[in-house]
């Protein structure tokens, strides 16, 4: 788990796929999930993303849970769990696209890659409007936001021919921008969004 930048601190090192079998056994319990949180283990916070309610979740909890985000990993299940079944998934991308917290930054860019892959009622122009939140994110050099906007470019690029020509320009843009962080993020996005595979899933 350190080689992969996860904070280990307050870890029991269970590995995820026993996390959702044990999941999938105890079903949906949210006061289980609000116990499992407040323990402050890693891996108990993980599970509790996994059996929390969506309907139970307000904002002010996805705000508490997102507060004490201290690896990428819990940020991105949180996000894939339980997050984008709330009522409230789209908001959450303005609403933490601003923050200074990295992780909690990073939040809002997971939550766009997720909600590409996962919404499908959601129009083409919700992302199409993301893609500019993308193209700002992109000056931000901390590596964990870096990687975020990287992913949710790649993955609305990947949803249909339309978003493809749009994130591709939207990278293009964003490698003309000259940084480091920016021309990583643009050229792998390229990268994935130009390869056959892909040109020929989407069409």
């Amino acid at each position: 788990m350190a080689h992969f930048a996860i904070d280990i601190e307050n870890t029991l090192g269970v590995a995820l796929p026993d996390l959702r079998r044990l999941a999938k056994e105890i079903g949906r319990d949210h006061a289980l999930a609000l116990t499992l949180w407040r323990s402050g283990i890693h891996d108990a916070r993980l599970l509790a993303s996994m059996i929390a309610v969506p309907a139970d979740t307000d904002l002010a909890l996805a705000e508490n849970w997102a507060a004490d985000f201290r690896s990428w990993d819990l940020c991105d299940q949180c996000c894939t769990n339980l997050l984008r079944k709330t009522d409230f998934a789209r908001s959450l991308v303005t609403h933490w696209r601003g923050r200074e917290e990295e992780l909690v930054k990073r939040a809002a860019f997971a939550m766009i890659a997720v909600l590409a892959v996962h919404d499908k009622k959601a129009d083409d122009d919700i992302f199409i409007a993301w893609l500019g939140l993308i193209e700002e994110a992109a000056m931000d050099p901390r590596n964990f936001v870096k990687k975020a906007v990287n992913s949710a470019l790649r993955q609305i690029g990947k949803r249909n021919i339309v978003l493809n020509q749009q994130a591709i320009e939207c990278a293009e843009r964003i490698h003309a921008q000259g940084s480091k962080p920016a021309r990583w993020i643009a050229s792998d996005a390229l990268r994935e969004l130009r390869s056959e595979e892909v040109q020929t899933r989407i069409k």
